[in-house]
């Protein structure tokens, strides 16, 4: 079989500079932009830069940018697969070894957007020289920006991916920063501020990356090869917080694609991080008691899939101020999606470091339920009781000295533990205590049971 190749050379305008050769990016904005050209007309091609030396930038120029994309998961409740071949890459640029071909990449009148996933830690500020090798993302960019504010061209759409609150902003923090150490000027700070337009995103998709253990049959079925196969769930949400009259530029929104362009990412963070990690939390570390593996076991044992919809449906959705519609919506989409019988998501990957999470992604929903209704929600104090119950076990995964005190620590010791909760939790004692002991005497299902 031959490799994956174009027949003929792109025809597409380069109008997007995207940091980030990765799984998720070529999974989930690659994949729209290719939608967006092939199903509205769109006439948007892609230059991928390497954020790192090390990356997939030469097999990504072997296959001309072109690479398989494999969509599975539960759709309305049916199982959905779909395959495409994404083209809007044009390019890749690796910057270490070909530095002068990447600020080429600024003399592009149509250039329009800037696209990032440099990880978590990528938008960081660390004072360096200005050295291209040294410095971080944000010194790369800085440097690239001032390349085209010197050539007198008109500014960018940052549309940073990178899982922190307030991307946007952290990352044009960071470039003002770099601009005042190596002296750019004040003319370009206002051109930074005032020409660029940083929106604060939100994203979500599980992407799956390169499926090892399926790659070869896939080629056979597509009668080529293809080292950069991609595979993510059917889910896919882009919530964007800038100026709505931008998203006329890509309209992504306009063409079957879930882009949501808002005043304010917040509640739609808010909603994410309560329903969908909130009911991860909530969920798996009694599921993994009652001797369950997966995330797709727990949603297929009547039991715990009682207690997973009561939790979120009774319990964590009360507590939000999105319109009730929209969040059984979303809802519903996160039940398909820990249903997706194509993905084996353990229950012990997502219980590392419970106890921090509990008090992100649960803790709000608990005292905001309190809050209003004047008592508890049975699943989600149910869900601490359990917590303290697995740390109990070898199968704690979480920083050495919380396993160590929680391994023995009595319930009314674990509770006080403000730094652990950001409040003592010592009003939860008395339910708490009732629950481990309904698990210690009649085993985790007998007490499931009577919370529902």
């Amino acid at each position: 079989m031959e490799r994956l190749k174009r027949t003929k050379q792109s025809a597409l305008t380069e109008r997007v500079l995207q940091f980030g050769e990765g799984n998720f990016l070529r999974g989930f904005v690659d994949w729209m932009i290719d939608r967006y050209n092939k199903e509205g007309g769109g006439d948007c091609g892609v230059v991928v830069v390497q954020p790192l030396e090390n990356g997939l930038i030469p097999m990504i120029n072997e296959q001309d940018g072109l690479y398989t994309l494999y969509l599975r998961g539960l759709l309305d409740g049916k199982k959905t697969e779909e395959t495409r071949i994404v083209e809007c890459i044009t390019r890749g640029i690796n910057p270490y070894t070909d530095t002068e071909n990447f600020f080429d990449c600024a003399k592009n009148p149509d250039l329009r957007f800037i696209v990032s996933n440099t990880t978590e830690a990528g938008i960081e500020y660390r004072k360096s020289e200005e050295d291209f090798c040294s410095t971080t993302f944000p010194g790369r960019l800085c440097m690239f920006m001032k390349k085209r504010f010197d050539l007198g061209l008109g500014g960018f759409i940052l549309l940073p991916c990178e899982l922190i609150d307030k991307n946007g902003d952290a990352l044009k923090e960071c470039i003002l920063k770099y601009a005042d150490d190596w002296g750019y000027g004040e003319d370009f700070k206002s051109w930074v501020c005032e020409e660029n337009y940083f929106t604060n995103t939100l994203v979500d998709r599980i992407v799956t990356g390169y499926p090892r253990d399926m790659a070869a049959e896939m080629e056979k079925g597509f009668g080529y090869l293809d080292n950069i196969i991609d595979t993510a769930e059917i889910f896919h949400l882009w919530v964007i917080e800038g100026d709505k009259k931008l998203s006329e530029e890509l309209p992504l929104h306009k063409y079957g694609m879930n882009v949501l362009w808002t005043d304010d990412v917040t509640p739609y963070k808010k909603r994410k991080v309560r329903i969908l990690n909130g009911a991860h939390t909530m969920m798996v570390l009694a599921a993994r008691l009652a001797g369950l593996e997966t995330v797709g076991e727990a949603m297929n044992d009547e039991l715990v899939y009682r207690f997973f919809k009561k939790g979120v449906y009774e319990e964590i959705i009360p507590t939000l101020d999105l319109p009730k519609e929209e969040l059984v919506e979303f809802a519903d989409a996160v039940e398909e999606r820990f249903k997706n019988p194509f993905i084996k998501h353990y229950l012990l990957s997502i219980a590392l470091n419970s106890v921090s999470k509990f008090k992100v992604r649960v803790l709000p929903s608990l005292t905001e339920y309190i809050r209003q209704n004047g008592c508890e929600p049975q699943c989600l104090v149910f869900s601490l009781a359990a917590l303290i119950m697995f740390y109990r076990t070898d199968e704690a995964n979480d920083d050495e000295q919380i396993v160590s005190f929680m391994k023995t620590a009595s319930p009314a010791e674990i509770l006080k533990r403000e730094d652990f909760w950001g409040e003592d939790l010592s009003y939860l004692l008395p339910s708490v205590e009732k629950y481990i002991t309904m698990i210690e005497n009649d085993g985790i299902r007998s007490a499931m049971e009577t919370v529902l």
